[in-house]
């Protein structure tokens, strides 16, 4: 199909419906360009070099290919000589775009500036997100937020005029949600410093989370690695109905592939069934698709996203993608590694938790099986919104629930928060009523930000270590997660079943066969709730938020206090002297899950994560120690004396002793947080050692100069005691100046630990 713009297409339209026929200069298609977005109305979308890279790899490969790879081969530095297998090569890619949320957009741009270079090489953009604290709403935590943070504000908005970086300002809202508005569209590649940047994939791009190291690298202009993802394929037939909805899916197919199922893979949805769900109900789903460990999410281009497209200004986009839009679907006959299908008129509402999101349970089940297992089944507080589930669509589901039990005067039973995605989303809720409602039935509007669902809650309904079930329409429910209480049972599930829960109070109910007792002592059932995906008006923008950079931003000044205890400078790690790892100590050997969340907690550390050794003061304090069962409390292989992991460590650099961690699966599995991997180099780890990682971490870890290493047999972790001492032998033989082949086979695999 010839690469026609979107200008030249309509006049072609225009002119073939009448009796004579013109011929439309190429020149013409060259000159109608597209933007990204409308913040950057001279960076241009480049359909034409993605259509030139799929067809050069589409007749390298000589086969029909998923959607997941032709837009990511589309993207190849080198497609004519990248070598290309699934699940075994690397690929260096140059990304369209990067995005960082503002607690990891401060180690990024510290990293920036110590690259010494003007301005990045590609459109990027900052999200004042992760650093307001849920406490008593919207208006006053935004305020108390700003007055907190000034410093870290300040420094992030004269980084980014400075170095030619947007930046949204604290109030805009949830940076999955922005980037859904404004900067994901169908073919690009977004990548993003927060796990579920995969959001975007609800657009039809592949919007990848990373570390600040990857984007630091795209933004100076240098090739993207990536290990060539697997494509896992998920069909999807019949249509939502009733109660199911877009996060159902997604809850689903956790269930099946649980925390790991996806590493290393994309998950590509396609089949009939696709174009039942509504863009952000297709962003829920990608979201998401981070707690399964997939690489990324996505969802070919249709009539859904081009929906969304116009709705949110950008039909020249649609139009465009119109054009093009056998590159931005899969090819027929293409093949996947594996292949999950669900029947959407069979999937019944789950839930899925506590502690981890891939413990999946029906809603009418979970009832019994909290009673069975001993889990709190009265529920203390419902909290809808979060990057995953705060679209106008969920808002509106969620408030027509509300708006029935209204109608029969009842309110919450449970404690009830609200957070909006964006200021867009927040301003068009009010405007349209959802925001009454949902304050009328008993909720808390909080900001448009991030709030409980990292930790950012202030919560004072429960004390510390009392036992209580929460319920949200988050992502993730680790283990002390939302509120730093390890005896809160958080389940994850859709807005509209949050919202009836709440109402009822408790897990034992069912909305699709369960009645509740209005005011008036009658019984009633909750209707499915029916709302509009789209508003019918337009979307009501709110308060302008976004800081454009300047043009010239060399005569900004970015201020970094030598005596800050919220920002410090980076000084270059030590460098590897190109010999074995000999007689290193144990710093901790991990039992069970260790998440990015043990390694390096959110909720209050994160006003620490522009300084570095600062926030290592809370290395590894969530996970169990094997040799105890206790978490932040290890042996001193020095003076046998137990204390905290950050002492102990800090203890062994003093010395001049290297230290390995030793883990169990998944290693690192979660957030994107670089801070898990930079904190145990700073702090003179050396090794770390697991049955298997989670890709963020270890690529986190490796670009950090830690060497993260896998047991060949997984059953080797059980030889080792916290109190051994480990050698890598072998290391040597890579030291710098060595041929190192990368493609295709892993060198360290000869590596030999000894104890």
């Amino acid at each position: 199909m010839a690469p026609y713009c979107v200008l030249a297409a309509r006049l072609r339209h225009a002119l073939n419906s009448g009796v004579r026929r013109y011929h439309v200069a190429p020149v013409l298609c060259q000159r109608a360009k597209v933007a990204m977005s409308h913040f950057e109305p001279n960076e241009y979308i480049n359909y034409e070099k993605l259509e030139k890279n799929i067809n050069i790899v589409r007749k390298r490969l000589d086969r029909p290919l998923t959607l997941s790879e032709k837009i990511v081969y589309g993207h190849l530095d080198d497609p004519a000589k990248q070598e290309i297998e699934r699940g075994k090569t690397y690929l260096r890619l140059r990304p369209d775009r990067v995005a960082m949320q503002d607690a990891t957009a401060q180690m990024a741009m510290l990293q920036f500036i110590s690259s010494g270079l003007p301005k990045v090489a590609v459109p990027s953009t900052i999200h004042c997100d992760h650093l307001i604290e849920a406490q008593s709403g919207g208006e006053k935590d935004l305020k108390r937020a700003k007055d907190i943070n000034q410093e870290v504000y300040n420094f992030l908005s004269t980084a980014g005029a400075k170095y030619g970086v947007g930046f949204w300002k604290p109030g805009s809202g949830i940076i999955h949600q922005i980037i859904l508005e404004n900067y994901s569209y169908p073919g690009v590649m977004l990548i993003g410093t927060d796990s579920h940047t995969p959001n975007g994939g609800g657009l039809g791009g592949v919007c990848i989370g990373v570390g600040g190291a990857d984007a630091v690298d795209v933004m100076a202009g240098i090739p993207w690695e990536l290990k060539c993802p697997k494509v896992i394929g998920v069909k999807l037939t019949g249509k939502l109905s009733g109660w199911t909805s877009p996060k159902d899916v997604i809850l689903k197919v956790a269930g099946i592939l649980t925390v790991k199922g996806g590493t290393g893979a994309i998950i590509e949805y396609h089949g009939p069934g696709v174009d039942s769900i509504s863009c952000t109900g297709m962003a829920t789903i990608c979201n998401m698709g981070a707690e399964i460990g997939a690489t990324t999410s996505i969802f070919p281009y249709n009539e859904r996203m081009k929906k969304y497209l116009g709705k949110t200004g950008r039909a020249d986009i649609a139009a465009l993608a119109d054009e093009f839009k056998q590159h931005l679907v899969p090819d027929s006959g293409c093949q996947y590694d594996q292949v999950i299908e669900i029947n959407l008129s069979e999937l019944k509402p789950h839930i899925n938790g506590p502690f981890t999101p891939d413990l999946a349970h029906p809603v009418s089940d979970i009832g019994a099986v909290a009673e069975k297992e001993g889990w709190p089944v009265d529920i203390r507080v419902g909290l809808i919104g979060s990057c995953t589930n705060s679209s106008y669509e969920d808002m509106g589901r969620s408030a027509a629930v509300a708006k029935q039990a209204l109608a029969h005067g009842l309110k919450c039973k449970s404690m009830f928060t609200i957070t909006p995605g964006s200021e867009q989303i927040r301003a068009t809720i009010e405007r349209d009523g959802y925001a009454k409602i949902l304050r009328e039935v008993g909720g808390l509007v909080l900001a448009n930000a991030c709030g409980p669902c990292i930790g950012q809650w202030d919560r004072k309904d429960i004390k510390k270590g009392e036992k209580n079930t929460i319920v949200t329409s988050y992502n993730r429910n680790f283990t002390g997660r939302n509120d730093a209480n390890p005896e809160t049972h958080a389940f994850v599930t859709s807005p509209e079943i949050v919202t009836a829960l709440s109402i009822a109070g408790t897990l034992k109910f069912n909305p699709e066969t369960d009645y509740l007792t209005g005011a008036d002592g009658k019984k009633f059932k909750l209707e499915a709730p029916d709302a509009d995906e789209l508003p019918k008006l337009e979307f009501d923008p709110g308060q302008d938020t976004y800081q454009y950079p300047p043009k010239d931003g060399s005569g900004q000044r970015v201020d970094v206090s030598p005596t800050s205890q919220r920002l410090q400078l980076l000084e270059p790690f030590d460098k590897w002297d190109g010999k074995d790892l000999e007689d290193m100590l144990i710093l901790i050997k991990v039992k069970g899950k260790c998440t990015t969340d043990h390694i390096s907690a959110a909720g209050p550390w994160l006003k620490f994560r522009g300084h570095l050794d600062n926030i290592s003061n809370n290395l590894l304090i969530g996970a169990i120690n094997i040799e105890n069962g206790k978490a932040n409390s290890v042996r001193n292989a020095l003076t046998q004396e137990f204390g905290p992991v950050p002492d102990t460590a800090r203890y062994y650099k003093k010395m001049g002793v290297k230290w390995a961690v030793i883990g169990d699966e998944n290693y690192g599995e979660g957030s994107s947080r670089e801070h898990a991997a930079l904190e145990p180099r700073h702090l003179g780890g050396r090794v770390i050692i697991t049955k298997s990682f989670a890709r963020i971490h270890e690529t986190n870890l490796k670009k950090q100069g830690l060497l993260p290493l896998t047991f060949a047999d997984p059953a080797d972790y059980n030889k080792i005691h916290p109190v051994d001492k480990l050698s890598i032998v072998g290391l040597k033989d890579f030291a710098p100046g060595k041929p190192l082949k990368r493609d295709g086979f892993d060198p360290l695999a000869v590596l030999i630990l000894k104890i």
